[in-house]
């Protein structure tokens, strides 16, 4: 019910199930106390994916309020596309962010990632196997970059990549940060399949450093129909655009 409403009272919940204001929040305590919810006066809510760093203000965490609703709605539409079993590369980004939630919600997977908070988030699902990539550590995005991490990622083999970017154009998908690409790229190069989280904000946005050609990309989750030549891109380069 709190996946469902993201914010839901303690007498919400007692009427709902029939039960006891008291037994709800004993219940909600145990389910903070596992990573689940968080609990706040009178009920509980989603847990707010966050960089473990309360006090610091940056970037990432001012990305991670724009566009809130589309991003957890593609992220909630991404996680049925996997299998439980299946292994996959997953980049920074303040959509990934929030689908290393979904992550720990299912259960299941393996998990590479040049992100803290993503493997910290993914990690609280008890079946998941998560591994962190190692690097040159930037603080406020909690991710790892450079040639040290590019190598530790070409150990790996996985399935799947999954990756936010820059920007999706007609030429490919791009960003802006030329590290944060070469991760990307490394990560392309070992996977079989590539699924891009995008909402509308990123499209044609004018990226600056190409990751890779659109015809690299087997699925666009966004949140909105695309169309013109960008549409026209994506059909042509055979990539399976599904709308959360």
């Amino acid at each position: 019910m709190v996946r469902e409403r993201e914010r839901v009272s303690v007498d919400t919940l007692a009427e709902a199930l029939g039960t006891s204001r008291e037994t709800i929040r004993r219940d909600l305590t145990d389910l903070a106390e596992h990573g689940r919810v968080r609990k706040i006066h009178g009920g509980a809510t989603l847990l707010e994916p966050r960089l473990y760093e309360p006090n610091v203000e940056g970037t990432f965490q001012a990305r991670l309020l724009e566009n809130a609703d589309a991003k957890r709605a593609i992220a909630r539409c991404a996680i049925r596309l996997f299998e439980p079993g299946d292994t996959m590369f997953v980049d920074t980004g303040t959509t990934t962010l929030l689908f290393a939630e979904e992550l720990a919600q299912a259960g299941g997977f393996t998990i590479i990632t040049n992100s803290g908070a993503i493997a910290a988030l993914a990690g609280r699902g008890g079946s998941n196997t998560t591994f962190l990539i190692g690097g040159e550590y930037r603080a406020d995005s909690t991710e790892t970059l450079g040639q040290l991490a590019i190598e530790q990622i070409s150990n790996f083999h996985a399935v799947h990549a999954v990756l936010t970017v820059g920007s999706v154009e007609t030429i490919g998908i791009l960003d802006f940060d030329l590290k944060e690409a070469e991760v990307a790229r490394a990560m392309i190069a070992q996977s079989r399949s590539v699924t891009v989280l995008a909402d509308r904000s990123k499209f044609d946005r004018g990226g600056l450093i190409k990751v890779a050609p659109l015809s690299a990309v087997a699925r666009l989750i966004t949140e909105a129909e695309s169309s013109g030549e960008i549409a026209r891109a994506l059909q042509d380069a055979g990539v399976s655009v599904i709308v959360a």
